[in-house]
């Protein structure tokens, strides 16, 4: 049947959804490129809550949407910026989500690396408080057996004074890590608060600072995970890294060319994009794995109009639509999310990440998102 779907405009044109999915497999994991899905949470649209109080996780379909990820060879990045740290999960939420769905990786043999942060602190903090935060998320991580991924802290981009102050942090926390951590560079287009980071609004000076962390302590950095949406800019950074240390590609604008690489290397992955994309992507990666570059492109390149949708400005709401599609793909009954954040987006906005999401074929089951796209026009006015 044809659905009416709205345009940036407020008129209603016709829409004819795609009757078969994609065929996409189950498979192992990948030979060629270590990838990671950050994964987001499913909210309890049950609990009596309101977006100032503490969330409430449905866990059964949050861990239930890991086994999905992993079924499909990927690695899951834990309580990164996908899972809304900061935007309605807090670090108690966040430590929940963490011990929960690294015993679930154990129990199922999935990769996992989760985010360390500085969330706890609410407000202004001092340089030590900042590193004992740190100290404090880093030591659970650890503990909960998952690798550690060093995030960008609002905290310490508030309080430090300079590159020197970032230095003398991540220093302290690489000589403390008990195994290579991946240290995350996240863009103020994802969160505003972290203008400035490494101690300068020149991104140069601040790449500098960058690799200065990490060749003062080589044997303790796994990698960096990239988030400026600027290709040319990660590919120069990647060329700089020490030799073992990767890049893990963070741009949802350009994932297909930096994850195929060029005659001097490439990236691996951690993106919020491959939450909605995970089969598709899989699938692309394990073409990759064979040494076909041109047939990865062919999967994966029709996918970068959706990924540039979902993360158009205000970037950092790109979490909506990933539980969008979520929802209408079946993986959770309710289009809920912690701290109300399903009003972030428009329906115009609903409507376009639907099409272009049934056009690719991600639907497991065509007639459900139709059926669910359906209810949700309703509820916003669309009667037919």
């Amino acid at each position: 049947m044809t659905l009416r779907l709205p345009d940036t405009n407020g008129a209603l044109r016709a829409y004819e959804p795609r009757a078969v999915p994609l065929a996409l497999t189950t498979g192992a994991p990948f030979t060629s490129r270590t990838v990671f899905s950050a994964a987001h949470v499913v909210a309890d649209p049950f609990a009596d809550v309101s977006p100032v109080s503490a969330a409430a996780v449905d866990w059964d379909a949050t861990l239930a949407f890991r086994r999905h990820l992993w079924s499909h060879g990927l690695g899951v990045a834990e309580a990164m910026d996908t899972a809304q740290r900061g935007m309605g999960l807090d670090w108690a939420g966040a430590a929940e989500l963490i011990r929960r769905s690294a015993a679930e990786a154990e129990a199922v043999g999935g990769r996992i690396a989760c985010g360390v942060g500085t969330d706890q602190l609410t407000g202004p903090a001092s340089l030590e408080e900042v590193r004992t935060a740190y100290e404090e998320q880093l030591a659970l991580v650890e503990e909960s057996g998952a690798q550690a991924i060093l995030m960008a802290s609002r905290a310490l981009a508030a309080t430090a004074k300079g590159p020197e102050d970032y230095l003398e942090v991540y220093g302290h926390l690489l000589r403390q890590a008990a195994e290579p951590v991946v240290l995350h560079w996240l863009g103020p287009m994802f969160d505003p608060a972290l203008e400035g980071y490494w101690g300068s609004d020149d991104l140069d000076a601040a790449t500098d600072v960058f690799l200065e962390v990490i060749a003062a302590h080589p044997d303790k950095v796994d990698g960096i995970k990239v988030s400026l949406l600027d290709a040319r800019r990660e590919v120069d950074l990647r060329r700089r890294l020490p030799q073992g240390v990767r890049c893990y590609t963070g741009d949802d604008f350009n994932y297909p060319e930096l994850i195929a690489g060029d005659e001097q290397g490439f990236s691996h992955a951690l993106l919020g994009i491959f939450d909605p994309l995970g089969p598709l992507a899989a699938e692309a990666v394990r073409v990759l794995d064979t040494g076909d570059v041109k047939g990865f492109r062919e999967l994966l390149d029709p996918t970068v109009a959706l990924s540039r949708h979902l993360f158009e400005a205000p970037t950092r709401f790109y979490k909506t639509g990933v539980v969008l599609l979520a929802w209408l793909a079946g993986h959770q009954d309710n289009f809920t999310m912690v701290g109300g954040l399903q009003s972030a987006r428009s329906l115009p906005h609903f409507a376009r990440a639907y099409e272009l999401a049934d056009t690719l074929g991600l639907f497991p089951n065509p007639e459900l998102a139709e059926a669910r796209m359906k209810t949700l026009l309703a509820l916003y006015g669309v009667t037919s």
